[in-house]
This record gives structure tokens, C-alpha cells and sequence, in this order.
């Protein structure tokens, strides 16, 4: 038997709203105009009616449903979300500094003295530096923009997928995505990845547009969506060209010529999108912007194509915290096909992720005799191939690599499992297809079991009815086209249901937990092992990190307050228990995560270049990984110090590594300078502009600890070491509590006070 699916489905004109039989010519220009529609002279219906109604063509239950989705969505993502506080402070401080002046705003500087910029464009930081601008700063303003993101990307894959499936398979798609753990997370938190995958949805839906009726409005609007995300997180928006160039140059229903053409416009569009913003920072005199954080050269190029380029793929990453590996024991998890299954990964975003595999290949098998301009087909290869090659190049790169980038791979999987799932059902009175099914329904069913297994003490009893719920649901899938309708429903809602409620325990854990730091991750504790000696943030248990640490524990309070003791070991390389250069060991820190995302405690780390350590206040060069990737405690105390006569100053303070520096300024409100950028590795400010700041009286206080200095593990600048040394040999210092300041505007002289 030959379906509608194995001829071309589709000959011109618009594409079919639903599944069915498509056209099987091409809409042909009437010669005369057509008689007015029915009611064509009645009023409109009023727009709360047609939001409401949606297309007349879709059931009654469509647009409620959506509708039902998005809300369903907001409202789960905005669950306890102030819980996280400021989230990643390092891009919190950024949005308070945009929000105080245009300047920063605009270079996506680190304080509004404009000293040094984050290690990425500014896009994100945009939507959430204007939120900050009209309500103030607080976790609300900054977190809910990327809420707003993650509805929105839901909205997109829905369309995407509804427009040429059903809108049953719209909802599916979309439940997958706001189910997916790291979707949960992300869509939570104020990194750059609620952005990318928002822009990364909207381009493969715009693709598929012009798949429809090969419109060149569209192609062009897809390298508009590419360009910005270029602003949001450099090259990683490139990783889906290929494939989506390729698609549409192959499958687009019209001729070569002006197909390369279109191609060759959006090319143009994506360069005036993504490079008006580079073009301006790299023609700005460099002595009167902020220095690049992330560079060596104070260039956004350099930093595009090294540090956040071709360095995440090599792990050549100059100045980072750690080299690349590869192989088996990368500094950043293992390398190879498998790791977006592996334990450091798998938890995050493989729950559907065989499931999405396995319905790619039965849609491309189904479309096998279509024609070129198939749009089921196109589709497929649309939303597969963005899934692939992020996923190849997610699975072999070397350099830095967090759990939560896997967040690009969700609205793929999302629109995988939608599209592959209805097509399968409307062809499930054949053999091949039922058998499809319930393969897929095993195979997740199976793989749920694993991932849940890792975990063996987060609700025991959920990894048995996954397995035995999915299947059952198989079971009855192998027969669908023998039982009657409401059977067959059955075993579909079963499995589905088995199918996602190992990431919907996952998602639901993830919002009932704040999350702060630079590593953050989905799910319960140990879900996830990659870690920099414990898990940023309280968003799971402490595991023993790459770098030799020993395993934190976490605990989660029954008010939602986490406590966690994250301790940390020397990096290898150097000294008994140190980081390279020796230092004396720290003991373990602890760290309490409180509902409005403040941190409180000691966070005792291990010997710096140069020797002493952050727990007592030591100089050292740095604080460490504690505080290059959490911040740090900032006392009422320390606070009314810095506060003081802080209108006189450029910036009140300066601190290494951004982490630091930003939670003090996020404290005070107030600018403070983060020599060395990230991990205190840049060379920004150099000793001798550092010494002019002081004597101009720009900065009033230098705080001890924090970041790397030194350089870090693979190579940069040792200039925050020098002006660490500098500054302890020059200047009083100020102690109040556990912290150590150093006053610059007062000249040594053997002596130092404390408070």
C-alpha cells in the first residue's frame, strides 16, 4: 500500500493545516476573482474571540489547548523563581551595569565604570538590563525575561511543528520541550542558552516556512535570527548552518538559481545582523571602550574565534581554567559519541533523545519516494540535522563544556518526538509503523529506567512504573491496528506517559531549587557528575570533581533553603593538595544557599600561585575555584564599608575574577573592577594602568582573593598577581570579619587595622 507520505506531499501553494491528503496539484491563479467568502461583509470577530478560536480550520480544542500549554509553561517556570537570587552573578552584575549607564549597556561591560567586558556578546544581557531599568534590581526583574524566552520557544516549536503535522503534534512537541530538565533549568537562569535556543528555534521554524511556498522573506528572517544569535553566544549559533543550508538548497520548491540566491541574501542578513555590533567594537578606539573579557589581545575577534571559538573545540583555550582533554578524562568530561548519555550529561536532555533518533529515521523512511519539495520530509531533515550536528560537535569538543549547553538540543528532540509520533500514528495500520512505535516507546521506556537507576535514592518506585508503563504501552502499540480506537489511545497515552515521567519528576525537582554559580545543572542530587570540585550552586549533590576534589554534600531543607559543603581541591600540577605554585590546602567550605539567593559561609579553598589561600583572607593571587565560579559572601559590614564615600570613586572597589568582583558590586550597587576578567587571566588592567587608576584616585579598596590570578592552568596573563603583590606591599589593609580589603588611599606604613 502506498500513503499520501511516500509521494509528494506537497506541489505549491500553502501547506496542508493538518494531516491529510495533501493537494495533488499545484493552486492555480483563478481568472476571475473568487466570490466573497460567507460573511466576508459581516464584522470581525472581536480578537479575544479569534486568540481564543484560533484558525477555523483547527478542532475547537486547538487553540485552548495551546493556549492551556503556554500558560501551563509560564506558570511552572515562574515557580519560586526569586529562589535563585541573582542566579550566575557574574551576568547579574553586567545587567546592574547596564541598567546604570548605556555604555556598558551597550558593550555588555561587567560594571558601569567600564572596565572590562563578560566573555560573550551582549544580546542577552539586553532583554534583561532593560527589565532591571524599569523595576529595579531584583532576581524578579532579571529572571523572568528569560521565563518569557522559554515561552516563547515552547510557542515557536509548537507553530513549527502544528503548520504542517496537526495540532496534536504541535502539543507534544511542546509539552516535550517544557518537560525537558535542562529546558527547566535554563529557562530559569540568566545565562546566555535561554536566549540561543529561543533564536535557534525560531531559525529552523523560519527555514521551514520557506521550505512551504519558497518565499525569500523567510530565508532572510532565518539569517536575522542566526545573526543575534551570534550576539547571544559567538559561533555556537553556527553549529546548524550546514545542515540547514543544505536542506533548503536542496529541498526549497524553486529553481537553483534563485534558491542560491535566497541562500546567498540570508548569508547577507546574518552579517549585517551579527556584525554591525562587531564592527563597532572593533573600530571603537580601544582606549575609550571597556577591554574584551575573554581575550588576550583586548579583541572580540580573538575572543570569537580562540577563547569561545575554535579553543572549545580543540580545548586550546587560552587563560581558561583548565586545558582541553578528549579521549577518556578530558578536564571537561569525556569526549565521544556517547557522551550526551553518559552520567555527566545523560540527566540533562537524553530522556527522548533515542526516541528522537529513532522517529527521524522512520520519517525519513516513510518520505523515501517523496519529491525533492516534500515538506514532511524537509521538515525532518530540518529539524534532524540541527539536532545532529550539535549533538556531534556537543559529543567531540574539548574545551569548556557545561551540562546546561545541552539546552540547544531541546526544541529538536521537542519537534522530533511531535512530528515522528502523529506520523507514525496515522500510518499504524501498517505492520512497520505499530512495530516503529512500540520500539520507541521500548527504547525510552528502557533508557528512562537508566537514567532514573542512576539515582537510586530519588523516588525508587518511579523507575519501575517507567519501565513497566512504557512497556505495557508497547505492547499494546504492537497491536494498535486490532484494537478498537479507545485501546489503541490507550496504549499511545500510556506510553507517553511513561515516556515522560522520568524528565517531569526531573523538571519538577529543578523548580523547586534555587541555583546560583557558574555551573548549574537539572535534577536531584548526584543526577550529574561533571563538576568543578561540587556542583555550582544548590542544584544538586557535590560530586568529586575533575580536578581531584573531594565530594560535597548537599542537603535540601524543607523551607527550600539548600546547604551544601562544597570542597575543593588543588588543581594538579603543583604543591602538596595546591594549585600550581604550592599553597597551603584549605579546608572544605561551606556554603548555604538561602530563598533569596544570598550565600552565606566560608568558602575555604586550596593554595594559589604563590601560596596562602582565600579562607583566611591571604592574598595569593586568587580565591580559587570557589571563587571563580560562586562569588563570594558579602557581610553588612564589608557592604557599609565599600558603601562609603562611594560617589567619589570610579569604582568603589577592585577585586580578581569576575565572580568576586560582581557579587560585592551586586551588593553595594555600586561599581567594582575585576582585574583579569573571569579567571583573573586577562591582562586588563595592566600594573601600570592599575597604578594610574589609583593614583587618580579612581578606586578606593582592592579585595584579597578571588579568581585564579597567575594565569590559571592554561597559560594567560599573570598580571593580577602583580597587582596583588603591589598592592599588599603598599597599602593598609582593612580587615572586616573574615574579609581582608586593602585601602588605596592609604599609603602603608607597617601597620593595618580591622573592623
Amino acid at each position: 500500500m502506498t500513503t499520501h507520505y511516500e509521494q509528494s506531499t506537497y506541489q505549491g501553494g500553502a501547506a496542508p493545516h493538518a494531516w491529510g491528503p495533501p493537494p495533488t496539484a499545484p493552486p492555480q491563479t483563478p481568472a476571475t476573482p473568487p466570490a466573497p467568502a460567507p460573511g466576508a461583509g459581516e464584522p470581525q470577530q472581536p480578537l479575544a474571540r479569534r486568540l481564543w478560536r484560533g484558525r477555523p480550520e483547527d478542532p475547537r480544542w486547538a487553540r485552548p489547548a495551546f493556549l492551556g500549554l503556554l500558560l501551563a509553561t509560564g506558570l511552572l517556570y515562574l515557580y519560586d523563581l526569586s529562589a535563585s537570587g541573582y542566579a550566575n552573578s557574574f551576568y547579574s552584575a553586567a545587567v546592574q551595569a547596564g541598567s546604570k549607564s548605556w555604555k556598558a549597556f551597550f558593550f555588555g561591560s561587567l560594571d558601569a565604570g567600564n572596565a572590562i567586558t563578560v566573555d560573550k556578546p551582549p544580546a542577552s544581557l539586553w532583554p534583561m538590563a532593560l527589565a532591571v531599568r524599569i523595576f529595579g534590581l531584583n532576581s524578579w526583574a532579571i529572571l523572568i525575561p528569560e521565563v518569557v524566552m522559554g515561552v516563547l520557544t515552547v510557542a515557536v516549536v509548537y507553530a513549527a511543528v502544528r503548520r504542517r503535522f496537526s495540532p496534536a503534534a504541535g502539543l507534544i512537541a511542546g509539552a516535550v520541550l517544557a518537560l525537558t530538565p535542562v529546558a527547566a533549568l535554563m529557562f530559569r537562569f540568566n545565562n546566555p542558552d535561554a536566549l540561543l535556543a529561543l533564536l535557534m528555534a525560531l531559525t529552523v521554524y523560519f527555514v521551514v516556512r520557506g521550505l512551504e511556498d519558497g518565499r525569500t522573506k523567510w530565508v532572510v528572517w532565518a539569517g536575522v535570527a542566526v545573526g543575534f544569535a551570534f550576539l547571544t553566544k559567538t559561533l555556537q549559533a553556527f553549529l546548524i548552518l550546514p545542515a540547514l543550508a543544505l536542506v533548503y538548497g536542496v529541498c526549497a520548491p524553486v529553481k537553483l538559481r534563485k534558491r542560491l540566491v535566497q541562500l546567498g541574501l540570508a548569508t547577507v542578513a546574518l552579517v549585517v545582523s551579527g556584525g554591525w555590533w562587531v564592527a563597532i567594537v572593533e573600530l571603537w578606539p580601544a582606549s575609550s571602550r571597556p577591554y574584551i573579557g575573554g581575550s588576550q589581545n583586548n579583541s572580540f575577534l580573538e575572543l570569537t574565534f580562540g577563547y569561545n571559538g575554535l579553543g572549545r573545540i580543540n580545548g586550546d583555550e587560552t587563560g581558561s581554567v583548565g586545558g582541553g582533554g578528549g579521549g577518556n578524562g578530558g578536564q571537561w568530561g569525556a569526549t565521544g559519541w556517547d557522551r550526551m548519555f553518559n552520567s555527566e550529561i545523560g540527566s540533562q536532555i537524553s530522556w527522548l533523545l533515542p526516541a528522537a533518533l529513532i522517529l527521524l529515521v522512520a520519517g525519513l523512511v516513510l518520505t523515501r519516494k517523496a519529491g525533492r519539495t516534500d515538506l514532511v520530509r524537509g521538515s525532518f531533515l530540518a529539524w534532524g540535522g540541527s539536532l545532529l550536528m550539535t549533538a556531534v560537535i556537543f559529543s567531540y569538543m574539548a574545551g569548556i563544556f557545561h551540562q546546561y549547553y545541552t539546552v540547544a538540543l531541546a526544541p529538536y528532540i521537542a519537534a522530533l518526538v511531535g512530528m515522528g509520533v502523529t506520523v507514525l500514528w496515522e500510518e499504524r495500520s501498517r505492520t512497520w509503523a505499530s512495530l516503529t512505535l512500540a520500539a520507541t516507546a521500548t527504547a525510552t521506556a528502557a533508557w528512562g529506567y537508566v537514567l532514573l537507576n542512576r539515582t537510586p535514592d530519588y523516588l525508587p518506585w518511579l523507575k519501575w512504573l517507567v519501565l513497566v508503563g512504557g512497556l505495557v504501552g508497547a505492547l499494546g502499540l504492537v497491536f494498535v491496528a486490532r484494537l478498537g480506537r479507545r485501546l489503541a489511545l490507550a496504549a499511545v497515552g500510556l506510553g507517553f506517559v511513561a515516556a515522560l515521567a522520568g524528565p517531569t519528576a526531573y523538571t519538577l525537582t529543578t523548580v523547586n531549587q534555587g541555583h546560583t554559580g557558574s555551573i548549574v545543572t537539572a535534577g536531584p542530587a548526584g543526577a550529574s557528575s561533571m563538576g568543578l570540585g561540587g556542583r555550582g550552586g544548590p542544584g544538586g549533590g557535590g560530586t568529586r570533581g575533575r580536578f581531584g576534589g573531594t565530594p560535597g554534600q548537599n542537603q535540601q531543607q524543607g523551607n527550600g533553603t539548600t546547604q551544601g559543603q562544597n570542597g575543593q581541591q588543588g588543581l594538579p600540577g603543583g604543591g602538596t593538595g595546591g594549585f600550581p605554585g604550592g599553597g597551603m590546602p584549605g579546608q572544605n567550605g561551606r556554603n548555604q544557599q538561602q530563598g533569596n539567593g544570598s550565600t552565606q559561609g566560608q568558602n575555604g579553598q586550596q593554595g594559589l600561585p604563590g601560596g596562602g589561600r582565600t579562607g583566611d583572607g591571604g592574598m595569593g593571587g586568587g580565591g580559587g575555584i570557589g571563587g571563580l565560579l560562586n562569588g563570594a559572601n558579602v557581610s553588612s559590614a564589608a557592604k557599609t564599608l565599600l558603601e562609603k564615600d562611594a560617589s567619589k570613586y570610579t569604582w568603589v572597589a577592585a577585586s580578581i575574577g569576575s565572580q568576586n568582583a560582581a557579587s560585592y558590586q551586586l551588593a553595594t550597587g555600586d561599581a567594582v573592577m575585576a582585574i583579569g576578567g573571569f579567571n583573573g587571566s586577562d591582562p586588563s588592567p595592566t600594573l601600570a594602568q592599575f597604578q594610574k587608576y589609583v593614583a587618580e584616585g579612581k578606586i578606593h579598596y582592592f579585595i584579597s582573593g578571588g579568581g585564579f590570578g597567575g594565569g590559571g592552568r592554561n597559560g594567560g596573563s599573570n598580571v593580577s598577581s602583580q597587582i596583588s603583590s603591589w598592592v599588599q606591599q603598599n597599602f593598609k589593609k582593612v580587615t572586616v570579619g573574615s574579609a581582608t580589603f586593602y585601602d588605596l588611599t592609604q599609603k602603608t606604613s607597617g601597620g593595618s587595622s580591622s573592623s
